[in-house]
């Protein structure tokens, strides 16, 4: 079992970018290595079609192929970094070491499965009341679970001594605004203490 405590899933701490090197020539070197991109592609398109005896408008064959180009920017744009290196241990033992960086991407993903909705909560307090909240109790279930065999359902009188007031009805009766950092970190610090 890991020994990540909640607290740890709920802190996040961005990450500085990489000052890796933009590509030279500016905006106007972007630019030509599109269009000659382009040019290129619907070169090769307009003999490969007159091969076969297709004809296609320049004019539609130029489209598709800026769409694509654009499609392709946008597909680099949101794709994932690359993973880090692994982390080899002092002993040797490589089965350690991956599962070590296992660990951290899971644990990656679970901050970035809380950090979104936490940011939108601080404007939308609907939004807390309907994606973090049904989060928390479900952390707060799964913890009676792990530890005592019940959940809210399930038994909901001997959940509810083992929450403590606070907990229970926080997690029972929704707040009407945002709870702020610190309100929050004192309901995780009760639901380790489960």
């Amino acid at each position: 079992m890991s020994s990540t405590s909640i607290d740890d899933l709920l802190t996040f701490e961005e990450e500085r970018p990489r000052q890796d090197e933009g590509p030279r020539g500016g905006r106007l070197g972007e630019l030509l290595r599109i269009l000659g991109g382009t040019a290129a592609v619907v070169v090769v398109l307009i003999v490969g079609l007159r091969a076969v005896g297709l004809r296609v408008s320049l004019l539609i064959l130029v489209a598709g192929v800026l769409a694509l180009f654009a499609v392709r920017r946008v597909v680099a744009a949101l794709a994932p970094g690359p993973l880090p290196p692994p982390v080899r241990p002092a002993s040797g033992d490589t089965a350690d070491a991956a599962a070590d960086v296992g660990d951290r991407d899971a644990l990656r993903s679970a901050i970035n499965g809380w950090e979104w909705p936490l940011e939108w909560s601080n404007t939308r307090p609907e939004r807390f009341t309907g994606v973090i909240l049904p989060r928390l109790g479900e952390l707060a279930d799964e913890r009676l679970r792990l530890k005592h065999g019940v959940t809210r359902e399930t038994d909901p009188l001997r959940a509810r001594s083992l929450l403590g007031e606070r907990l229970w009805t926080f997690l029972e009766t929704p707040p009407r605004r945002t709870p702020s950092p610190r309100d929050l970190v004192a309901i995780v610090a009760e639901l380790e203490k489960i």
